[in-house]
């Protein structure tokens, strides 16, 4: 089987589910989040794009609807053994399949959680699931269920968050190698992309982001690539991937010379990130570490240039977005714990002079503060 966890501690995870179930007098579980199933039982696939449900009892036996191509994927890669095909029609309604499943279960009229917060779950799927069962059953919305218990990562999962990181100081090393006055974006991918790969690692869970000249500003990937010019500046943001596990990095690169703007921009950034590191602490509220970016940014009239939030945490994600739960703004009161995992990210953009400054690193949570993963530097590497 392809497993990447004991059963043992698939077991474990299984029963703190149950365990807050209970706690929130829920009957039963109905999960849509493909982070969700992979992270109680294994289960392996991008098969969530259509509707797919694994729902979960408050004895613990647990049923899958999906369709037939991933029959044999949930055989390979979980430890669930009901597996429910719906089939393809013009008029085919899972949702009215998995009314009927529950009636085996004899849950119709009990208090059912609902991931409603999934990707899987697309405004006319959760129309239809509404439809199927709001009659029948109780729901409520138990999206942050899961959620909650996978933001603390254990050993086995936090030893793959390490090999991931590993595999990003390999991908920066080749970014490094591969930019230069008149390099190819498209050839900094390739690069990048084989270490990882070579290493054994997955992709990430959205593309990696790379832009240079004004485009050095953005922090979203857009199609096109250019060469870079004599004097530019290149931003790449990415993650090392090992079993949907992420290890973010992040940087600027000045190209042929680091501008004034580009030193004092690069300064502030280092003052922000030793102020999150300070700020992120067991026992205290995230919303903490982002009041510390902002502040170091605006003493230094950098206000305008900054974001509203500088970071989230980091674990198993899958496609479109390889951020997790919980983010670094204003007021989040979510506290931070031992195991958790956090990318941190200082980014600046003055618009204005077309300048960027952006670099990022994750960090795993400790006893007394937090362990850097990365062994890259962060100092300003010009080529």
């Amino acid at each position: 089987m392809g497993l990447h966890f004991t059963r043992e501690e698939l077991h474990e995870r299984k029963n703190r589910t149950l365990a807050l179930m209970v706690e929130r007098q829920l009957d039963g579980l109905l999960m849509f989040r493909q982070e969700s199933m992979y992270y109680l039982t294994g289960y392996d696939t991008f098969g969530y794009v259509f509707f797919q449900c694994l729902f979960l009892n408050h004895d613990g036996r647990m049923t899958l609807l999906t369709r037939a191509p991933d029959l044999r994927q949930a055989r390979h890669t979980s430890i669930i053994e009901d597996i429910r095909i719906w089939v393809d029609a013009p008029e085919a309604n899972p949702a009215k399949e998995l009314k009927a499943i529950l009636n085996e279960f004899s849950a119709l009229g009990k208090r059912l959680g609902v991931e409603f917060d999934a990707y899987g779950l697309t405004g006319a799927n959760s129309r239809k699931l509404s439809e199927a069962l709001e009659d029948s059953c109780r729901l409520t919305d138990a999206s942050d269920l899961v959620s909650h218990l996978r933001v603390v990562k254990s050993e086995a999962e936090l030893n793959y968050v390490r090999q991931a990181a590993e595999l990003a100081d390999l991908a920066l090393e080749e970014a490094h190698q591969s930019t230069f006055p008149g390099a190819f974006e498209g050839d900094i991918l390739a690069a990048m992309h084989n270490a990882i790969f070579k290493g054994g690692g997955d992709y990430s869970s959205n593309e990696f982001i790379i832009g240079s000249g004004r485009d050095a500003l953005l922090c979203r990937y857009f199609s096109g690539r250019r060469h870079l010019d004599l004097q530019d500046q290149l931003t790449i943001e990415f993650a090392g991937t090992y079993r949907h596990y992420h290890a973010a990095l992040m940087r600027t690169i000045p190209v042929g010379k680091a501008s004034s703007r580009h030193l004092e921009m690069h300064k502030v950034c280092l003052e922000a990130m030793d102020a999150c590191l300070s700020a992120l602490k067991p026992g205290r509220p995230v919303g903490e570490v982002f009041d510390a970016y902002a502040r170091v940014c605006d003493a230094a009239g950098m206000n305008a240039h900054r974001l509203n939030a500088c970071g989230y945490s980091l674990g198993s994600t899958f496609s479109p977005n390889w951020m997790d739960w919980p983010m670094f703004y204003h007021g989040n009161p979510v506290i931070a714990a031992p195991r958790m995992v956090f990318f941190l990210h200082m980014i600046l953009m003055d618009s204005e002079n077309e300048h960027a400054m952006c670099f990022g690193q994750t960090v795993v949570l400790t006893e007394n503060g937090s362990e850097l993963l990365s062994r890259m530097p962060l100092d300003l590497v010009v080529k």
